[in-house]
């Protein structure tokens, strides 16, 4: 009986700690919106901010309500996408350091958005997005199947290795095409270079497909808890592997793509966030799934204002700014004895 009383206790704690963590989230993502919309390259004050906001007149109305608020839509949108797809590639690859950059599917994506603007003139959002698609679809689908060659699940550093030296390939491939084509590359530079300030209406044009890729990511977690035993228990336990692998990747392409279409190649965001909330939450998809989308656009927002604020004139583009913090959190989780399980 005290041992029911205390693992029904255990239970208990751990669900109340849980639900903390990610009501701490929610305002901290709440805050940070607000900094998105008051904070900016171009000094305005709270009243005209204010002003602005609420009635859209003169020019801090054009700065708030044309660029601020989308832009922080825009943010909290990318941010949760990259997350969630960073999340999944861990899940159903049960590798705790991938992520869609490392992995090379925001390369592919990329060179997708870059293929179609270089050589058939696209210029909007709801063009080349079918070519992020298509590129996201095609880096995953070979990461997987060189990670996978010959064994009956995919070997995460095999993996791991075949996305770095694919993300590095499609990434000479775009600035090649960058070169031999500059035109079409100067109407897209601020777009490469990762950035939620180059936004354009049709920008919007993506959040159907953002908002299809969540929802099946979270459809997806119980799957992917079974998928974390093991190929064989989670078949014993009526998973579908295969499908849940085959959906995790239309999910991700889904996400990255759309992502990618929306603000270009943005790294470290799909690998630190999940990685950090499991930390908090432990291996339970669902809780890793619904803390990673309050935490991603966090952590993407933040930077997106770090990187207003850092320079007196002009701006640093948002993945410069996660590169700045990604960087040494890849390298002290590669350094940690012991990286957080699935």
């Amino acid at each position: 009986m005290t041992a029911v009383l205390s693992e029904e206790q255990t239970t208990q704690v751990s669900a109340t700690r849980r639900g903390l963590v990610v009501l701490v989230l929610v305002i901290a993502l709440a805050l940070v919106c607000v900094a998105s919309i008051f904070l900016g390259s171009q000094r305005i004050s709270v009243d005209e901010v204010w002003s602005g906001l609420t009635t859209g007149a003169g020019d801090p109305g054009a700065i708030v309500q044309g660029m601020r608020v989308p832009r922080t839509f825009i943010g909290l949108a990318v941010g949760a996408a990259l997350g969630i797809a960073g999340a999944l590639i861990q899940g159903f690859t049960r590798n705790p350091l991938a992520d869609p950059g490392i992995l090379g599917v925001n390369a592919g994506a990329s060179l997708g958005v870059t293929t179609g603007v270089a050589f058939f003139g696209l210029t909007a959002a709801s063009g080349y997005i079918w070519f992020a698609f298509a590129g996201a679809t095609v880096a995953t689908v070979l990461v997987y199947l060189i990670g996978s060659a010959g064994r009956t699940a995919p070997d995460p550093m095999r993996m791991t290795l075949s996305g770095v030296a694919l993300g590095a390939v499609m990434g000479g491939v775009v600035a090649a095409i960058g070169l031999l084509n500059p035109k079409a590359f100067d109407s897209i530079r601020w777009w490469n270079a990762g950035s939620l300030s180059a936004l354009t209406p049709d920008v919007y044009s993506v959040l159907p497909f953002l908002l299809l890729g969540l929802v099946l990511a979270f459809c997806l977690a119980p799957s992917l808890n079974a998928l974390a035993l093991g190929d064989d228990l989670a078949t014993a336990l009526g998973s579908r592997v295969v499908l849940t692998r085959v959906l995790s990747i239309v999910a991700v392409t889904l996400l990255c793509g759309a992502a990618t279409a929306a603000a270009g190649p943005i790294a470290f965001v799909g690998l630190m966030v999940p990685h950090a909330v499991r930390w908090f939450v432990g291996p339970h998809q669902g809780w890793i799934l619904l803390g990673t989308v309050f935490a991603a656009p966090l952590l993407l927002l933040t930077a997106d204002v770090v990187g207003r604020l850092v320079l007196r004139t002009g701006e640093l583009p948002v993945s410069v700014v996660t590169a700045l913090i990604g960087a040494p959190v890849l390298i002290a989780l590669v350094r940690r004895k012991k990286v957080s399980g699935l």
